[in-house]
This record gives C-alpha cells, sequence and structure tokens, in this order.
C-alpha cells in the first residue's frame, strides 16, 4: 500500500520528464514537478534530522532543542542515593554477619572438646570411647550452659517449659557385617531413633550413660545429630543507633559416619531465625530513625521506578523508530535494513538502566520489610541491591562515552563482545574437556582435582598464573605413569591456553579496536543507518531541530503512515 501510495505520488514526476520543455512551459508541469521533488526531499531530511536527534546524547539534544536532560539528572541522583542506601544496608549486615560468625565459633569452643581455633582440616574422631565421650560432653555442657557462657545465651521456651536437646541416630535397618570372611548382609533402609534431654538438670558422664540408655552400633551407624535451640539477643546495634535484633540459633552438631572409614568427622552448623524482640527500651532513644530510613528507602523505590517508566518509554520509542526506518528505508531505496541496524534503535544502556532499576525496587522492598522485621532474609537483600549497584555503576560509562576519548574505548568493548562470546564458547569446550580428565585421572592424587568444582577452579588459577609450581610439586610422590601424565597434562593445558588461547583473545581485542580507532580518524560510516544519518550536516545548535516534527509536508512520508 505504501508502495503504491509512493508511486502515485511519482508518477506525475515521471511523466513530465518524458514531455518537451515547449509543452512543460504551457500547461506548467514543470511548477508541479519541482514542488514534488522539493516535497520528497523535504521528507527526507526531516526524517533524517529527526533520526541523527534520536541518535544523540542529552547534552546535544539540550543545545538542539532546549530540553533540560531530567533522565540524565535522574541517573546521576539515583546513583548517589543508591550507594547511600547500599554503604547503609551493608553496614547492618556486616553486624548481622559478624554476630552469627561469633555465635558459631563460640558455639563450636563450648561443645566441640579440645576444639582449637587453628586446628587444620575437620574435627574428627577415632574410637568408639571418644564419640561417647563427645557426646555426653554436649548434653552436660548444654545442661550447664548458664554457669560457662560469657555471651547472652538462654534456652528456648514453648508454652512455658524449655525446649529439650535431642539426640538422633540414623542406622541401617538390619545388616551383618564380617570383613575377616568377606561377607556381609545389609538392609539398605534407614531408621532413625531420637531421645530428649530437658536443661536445667544435671549428670556426670557415669550418671548421663545410665540415665539414657544410650547406645551406638558403629557397623550400623550412619549418623548421630545433636539438635539444640539458643536464644540471644544482638546488642551491638544499639551503639551504631539501631534497635537491637533477637536471634534463634538452632544448632546442630553433626557425627558423619557415611564413609564408614573409621573417621568420624565433626562439625557444628546453625540456621539462624532474626526477628523483632517482644517487648524492648533504649534509653534517648526514638523510632525517628525507623522512618528515616523507611522515607529514605521509599525516595529510592520512587526515583528508580521513575527511571524505570521513562527509560522503557525511551525502548520503545526507539523500536518504533526503528520500524519506522525498515519502512522508510525499503521505500524510498528498496533496500533491507540489516539486523546490527536494527539493534542500534535499542539501547543497550537502557536495558541496563532497567535491570537495574528492577532489582533495587525489588532490592528495597525487602530492605524495608528486614528493618520492619517481618523478612529476615539478609542474603537475597544482599544480592538484589549488590548487583542493582554494580549495573549503576557501570552505567556510568555511558556518560564517560559523551567524551570522544572515552568513547572509543566503549565502542571496542560493544563490538568486540559478540566476537568474544563466540570465541568463549569455542574455548570452553576445549577447557572442559580439560577439567572432565584432570578430575578422573588426577582426582584421586591431588586435592585440587578432588572434585570437579575444584578442578574447574584449579585450572582457572593456572590460566592466570597462580600457584604453579604447588600444583607441579604435590604430583611428585604418586606413582610413575599417573606423574608422568600429570606432566603431559599440566604442561599441555598451561601452554595451550596461555600462549596461544590467551593471546588470541588479546588479538581480538586488539584488532577491533585498530578497526575502530581507523574509521574514527577516516570519519567512515560502518553502516546503512550511520552513512544515513551523516548526509545530515545540520549542527545542534543550528536550530534545525526546532521544527515540529509532525510538520504536513511529512504526511507524504511512509513513516507518517505508519504512525
Amino acid at each position: 500500500m505504501l508502495s503504491n501510495l509512493l508511486h502515485k505520488l511519482l508518477k506525475p514526476t515521471f511523466a513530465i520528464y518524458n514531455c518537451s520543455s515547449e509543452e512543460r512551459r504551457l500547461n506548467g508541469h514543470c511548477r508541479w514537478s519541482t514542488h514534488i521533488q522539493s516535497l520528497e526531499s523535504k521528507v527526507v531530511e526531516d526524517f533524517r534530522r529527526r533520526l541523527k536527534y534520536f541518535f544523540m546524547n542529552p547534552c546535544e539534544k539540550y543545545r538542539a532543542r532546549g530540553r533540560k536532560p531530567w533522565k540524565l539528572m535522574l541517573q546521576i541522583l539515583k546513583i548517589a542515593i543508591i550507594t547511600i542506601q547500599l554503604v547503609s544496608f551493608g553496614l547492618s549486615n556486616e553486624m548481622m554477619v559478624t554476630f552469627k560468625e561469633e555465635n558459631l565459633m563460640t558455639f563450636r569452643h563450648l561443645f566441640l572438646k579440645g576444639y582449637k581455633d587453628h586446628r587444620l582440616g575437620s574435627f574428627a574422631l577415632y574410637t568408639k570411647a571418644d564419640v561417647y565421650d563427645h557426646i555426653y560432653y554436649v548434653i552436660n555442657r548444654y545442661i550447664d550452659l548458664h554457669n560457662l557462657t560469657v555471651g547472652n545465651l538462654a534456652y528456648e521456651r514453648v508454652d512455658g517449659k524449655y525446649a529439650p536437646l535431642s539426640v538422633c541416630q540414623e542406622f541401617y535397618r538390619n545388616s551383618t557385617i564380617d570383613p575377616g570372611n568377606e561377607t556381609f548382609d545389609i538392609d539398605p533402609h534407614i531408621d532413625k531413633d531420637c531421645i530428649s534431654i530437658y536443661p536445667m538438670q544435671s549428670f556426670d558422664n557415669s550418671s548421663l550413660a545410665s540415665h539414657l540408655n544410650f547406645s551406638l552400633d558403629f557397623k550400623r551407624l550412619l549418623s548421630v545429630s545433636i539438635n539444640l535451640t539458643l536464644k540471644t539477643i544482638n546488642l551491638q546495634t544499639v551503639r551504631h543507633h539501631e534497635l537491637p535484633d533477637c536471634y534463634d540459633f538452632h544448632i546442630m552438631i553433626m557425627f558423619d559416619n557415611r564413609a564408614h572409614s573409621g573417621k568420624i568427622k565433626v562439625d557444628v552448623v546453625n540456621d539462624v531465625i532474626i526477628y523483632e524482640c517482644r517487648d524492648w527500651n533504649v534509653e534517648g532513644t526514638s523510632d525517628k530513625n525507623d522512618y528515616l530510613l523507611l522515607s529514605f528507602d521509599s525516595l529510592v523505590i520512587l526515583a528508580c521506578f521513575t527511571s524505570l517508566i521513562l527509560c522503557m518509554r525511551s525502548v520503545i520509542n526507539g523500536i518504533q523508530l526503528q520500524f519506522e526506518f525498515n519502512i522508510f528505508f525499503h521505500t524510498y531505496y528498496n533496500k533491507i535494513v540489516t539486523w546490527s541496524d536494527r539493534m542500534e534503535f535499542v539501547n543497550g544502556w537502557y536495558i541496563l538502566i532497567i535491570v537495574s532499576d528492577t532489582l533495587t525496587i525489588a532490592g528495597s522492598a525487602l530492605k524495608i520489610g528486614i528493618q520492619t522485621k517481618y523478612l529476615t532474609n539478609y542474603d537475597v537483600c544482599s544480592i538484589l541491591l549488590g548487583t542493582a549497584t554494580m549495573l549503576v555503576w557501570v552505567s556510568v560509562i555511558r556518560y564517560l562515552g559523551f567524551f570522544k576519548k572515552y568513547n572509543i574505548l566503549i565502542l571496542t568493548l560493544r563490538a568486540a563482545f559478540p566476537n568474544v562470546i563466540r570465541f568463549c564458547c569455542c574455548a570452553a569446550m576445549i577447557y572442559l574437556g580439560y577439567c572432565f580428565c584432570g578430575w578422573i585421572v588426577l582426582g584421586p592424587y591431588h586435592d585440587k582435582f578432588r572434585t570437579l568444582d575444584k578442578v574447574t577452579e584449579c585450572l582457572f588459577s593456572l590460566i592466570n598464573g597462580d600457584d604453579m609450581y604447588a600444583t607441579f610439586l604435590k604430583m611428585r610422590d604418586k606413582s610413575y605413569i599417573v606423574w608422568l601424565f600429570s606432566r603431559v597434562y599440566l604442561y599441555s593445558f598451561i601452554s595451550l591456553f596461555i600462549y596461544m588461547v590467551l593471546s588470541l583473545f588479546i588479538a581480538l581485542i586488539t584488532d577491533t579496536y585498530e578497526t575502530i580507532k581507523h574509521h574514527q580518524q577516516d570519519k567512515v560510516p560502518v553502516s546503512q543507518l550511520q552513512a544515513f544519518i551523516a548526509e545530515c550536516r545540520d549542527q545542534p545548535e543550528s536550530g534545525s531541530y526546532q521544527t515540529d516534527e509532525e510538520s504536513a509536508s511529512c504526511c507524504l512520508s511512509p513513516c507518517c503512515c505508519f504512525r
């Protein structure tokens, strides 16, 4: 339809070119042809000028039309308030994490017999007597907790009664194991048996053993877990003008015998529940600080929501203009716009800001929930706010791109990114092959290759030149064939990735940089879109951009018909 419309509009012009000059003077068609040509030229120039204005930076748009860069100012304000919010939350989160870690270390010292901070490796037991002794030791320490600890620890109460400590063992249902005769008969179903012990009782090891009637069949035993709950209050936040939180530590002391290797690993883990204390009073304080923090978080949400709406509008306008340009180029020049030119209309920085704003709004809402004690998920909130702040600061690169010397670096990163991704996909195939090979062959003989995730970390460290000699040295005392394989494996991996893969990776970026630099020096357009816009010589200060985009002459343009 657009092609037919344009053909009808231009048909009189083509007819006039075939008539004589005498006939044109007689019937006045020469003036009509000139009028049509001027209209078409104006349509193209107006659309070219519109495209150039679309790709201007905020400062150029201000010089072109005098519109204040509200979006730019909002982004600068948003960077400041999001950073302040993150610092405030980071300090609060730091106190919470420190309190949890220090309490976990306290529990290890309280309940693990002979535990030392500098102990290397895991805490483990090797004899039956030690296992019984440590279980009874944990129970006695729990019963006598108030006389031992220097912290503000208390037992949990349920319906006015103290919650008990529970000792649970897991074991195979039935088994007959005789390594001497090389025979065994085992039922793999797992049974669980638990006993409960209430605090405020007094036992020594001998009376406790007779009272509990607790015994372990180590041939069938899988694990013993001791579960208890302790309550405390984090008072250190008072010094930072924050209300203290109440904590419930659900502690589990695990005696792990699943390997049945003669070594029972012992570890202490805890799950923390944070909530608002029931009744509190801090002299000289009020809820004013909490209201200020909530108001500030609300301001952050409002700023990010406004930024989100503005950026989404800009992305939608860009997509609409991309469709218009595609129709315009096909109608006027009978050419298909390439996909790379189409993607020029989708501003990646706006997408980045939209993602950042979404994460900030979600993280700020969680932060408000944490401050009001409705939520306690610090980890999710930290991930959301941390990622959002990272993206906000990455978006600052966009504003550095307004300067010519910085812009060439940004253009290089953007142009090299697709090739870098393709290159990394190819290199990843080789990397994964080495990972699987090292895990299977060297895993039984080298700690750094014991698990697949350790292999990937070790090989990535080797690529960056870290810890090379220690990796080679660890294999010296192994069998000759494994030692020989490890040398071939490590030398080939290091040579391949450091001398070839990394060199090609750097060359890929360097080549892109030289290409961009050459185009900028020679001012050669690198795409149809840039070549089309480059024909517009109007500067932002010329005043040409003050005209109405919806002028009457635009009615001949297929872009207007599209709209």
